[in-house]
């Protein structure tokens, strides 16, 4: 029997269900959805909904759940059609009805927005982190070329002398935006929208800011129906990743024209580059052609 199937009187056509299946892929989600789930719990509890012993029965199956999930222990099944039913399933058939009263005042439109929030708020820093270690990287070649002096160009032709760390330090410069417009992103999705419901919240006398707290959110979000339906953040954030791609491809292309044959500017590194097959001269930058098909 499926989460919603109450009223239905036949079984789902096979065609839909493989339609209607996500886990394939939102599997990836499954610790931002236990967390949720504990944290939804516990306020349940607090709240005298639930019972303080369902609540430690729900907490104790959902970490065996998630320690069985990273040993690859658990498997999800597309009837399930996502990761919260297939949770809730597996929760259910491990610690009976108390598992079924986890989804007490929840739906499943707000249990995804949480988790997608949580997965790209965890992603950022991240991200983040990689972009200041590139920098960082950089800034140490900058200061010790500042005296190498190379061809500014425009148009691909000498235009003006400039040095090299002038030249590296316009990426770090880029670099830098890139990290600010992340954590721009980052903190404007730093609202929780669990407790939104299907689209208007619920009657039952639920906390909304103890889940928020919880997990770690500096509020709820102010209105159910924006709650279920914003994906503002993951739009923001895939603006944010296409310029800082624009920039890395940038930087690729000319790391690939300095160590043409044409230009002769650096060596790439023996561990960074790859060879022919058929022509033994060749040194290729595949790494940074790489990167520059990934934008």
């Amino acid at each position: 029997m499926k989460l919603w199937g109450g009223r239905f009187q036949k079984d789902t056509n096979l065609l839909v269900n493989e339609l209607n299946a996500s886990i394939s892929f939102d599997q990836r989600l499954y610790r931002e959805d236990i967390t949720g789930s504990m944290a939804h719990a516990a306020m349940l509890a607090d709240c005298g909904i639930i019972s303080k012993e369902d609540a430690a029965a729900i907490t104790s199956g959902l970490e065996d759940i998630l320690a069985d999930i990273e040993a690859g222990k658990a498997a999800f099944t597309a009837d399930n059609e996502d990761i919260h039913m297939n949770v809730e399933a597996l929760l259910t058939a491990r610690i009976g009805d108390a598992g079924k009263r986890l989804h007490t005042a929840r739906s499943r439109n707000d249990q995804v927005a949480l988790d997608f929030r949580m997965y790209v708020r965890e992603q950022i820093p991240v991200i983040v982190g990689q972009l200041l270690e590139l920098e960082t990287v950089l800034c140490r070649q900058a200061k010790k070329h500042q005296t190498a002096v190379m061809p500014g160009y425009t148009h691909l032709q000498r235009a003006q002398p400039i040095s090299f760390a002038q030249h590296l330090m316009a990426y770090a410069a880029m670099f830098r935006r890139d990290v600010t417009r992340l954590e721009d992103c980052g903190a404007r999705l730093d609202e929780c929208p669990l407790g939104s419901g299907a689209l208007a919240g619920t009657t039952y006398p639920i906390d909304r800011w103890e889940t928020a707290k919880a997990l770690g959110f500096a509020a709820p979000m102010g209105n159910s129906l924006d709650g279920v339906s914003d994906r503002d953040y993951a739009l923001e954030l895939l603006s944010s990743l296409s310029i800082l791609m624009m920039h890395l491809s940038r930087f690729a292309e000319e790391v690939i024209l300095w160590c043409s044959w044409e230009f002769k500017f650096i060596e790439l590194d023996d561990a960074y580059a790859t060879g022919s097959s058929i022509m033994p001269q060749k040194k290729n930058p595949d790494v940074a052609e790489l990167v520059r098909g990934k934008t």
